[in-house]
């Protein structure tokens, strides 16, 4: 009987040290998942518009954009496996710039550089220059190459750096400047970006309506 007596306390304080180890551990765990859902709690979660004017300063802007093709190796996604020389000769809203590239003999040199951007005219924006004064410059390859080296940056510059960290150096020497915000950009104060933060494998592209002139 004694024995039978001893068995039974022993049980009993077995049962209940175990009892309140998993008391003990119900309760830490209670206590961290309450101290986890707090800290998550702390940091908020970006709001609707945040993610959405991010994404959007991540694709290209502007009117002129419909413009180019929606699929292929002349659309945006197809540029962007190209350097810019390349990109540039499959995009037909860009084939009177990629004629004088090829006749200043800048492809290798377009192609070759590295995280560059470039303000590139439109067809359109050749077009608003006489046809006799345009034959002229084609046919001077110093000329021509001060005037496309003009449009070309030596950094990549983003939609947020474009109209708040200029004036910005050329490749020809001279300085470009741009004004406005958003997805309203201006440069040298009268040729508008029509289409903006095209990328390629080697740049930044900003389709631009006038033909910049070098002082």
């Amino acid at each position: 009987m004694a024995m039978t007596r001893i068995r039974t306390r022993l049980l009993g304080v077995t049962a209940a040290s175990l009892l309140a180890l998993s008391l003990a551990a119900c309760g830490g765990n209670d206590s961290d998942t309450a101290s986890s859902s707090a800290t998550s709690a702390a940091a908020p979660a970006p709001s609707a518009s945040e993610m959405t004017s991010s994404a959007a300063m991540d694709q290209p802007f502007g009117a002129a954009c419909s413009a180019v093709p929606a699929s292929g190796a002349g659309s945006f996604s197809g540029m962007a496996q190209d350097p810019v020389a390349t990109a540039a000769s499959n995009n037909p809203v860009l084939s009177t710039l990629v004629t004088a590239v090829k006749t200043a003999g800048l492809v290798d040199t377009l192609n070759g550089a590295k995280n560059i951007t470039v303000f590139a005219p439109t067809n359109d924006a050749f077009a608003k220059i006489p046809p006799a004064q345009l034959k002229a410059v084609l046919a001077d390859k110093d000329m021509l190459t001060k005037i496309l080296t003009y449009h070309v940056i030596g950094q990549k510059v983003t939609p947020d750096q474009l109209g708040t960290a200029g004036p910005f150096k050329s490749l020809q020497g001279g300085d470009v400047t741009v004004s406005g915000s958003g997805e309203d950009f201006t440069v040298n104060g009268d040729s508008k970006v029509v289409c903006g933060n095209v990328q390629t494998a080697n740049a930044t592209v900003y389709l631009v309506d006038t033909v910049l002139m070098p002082k």
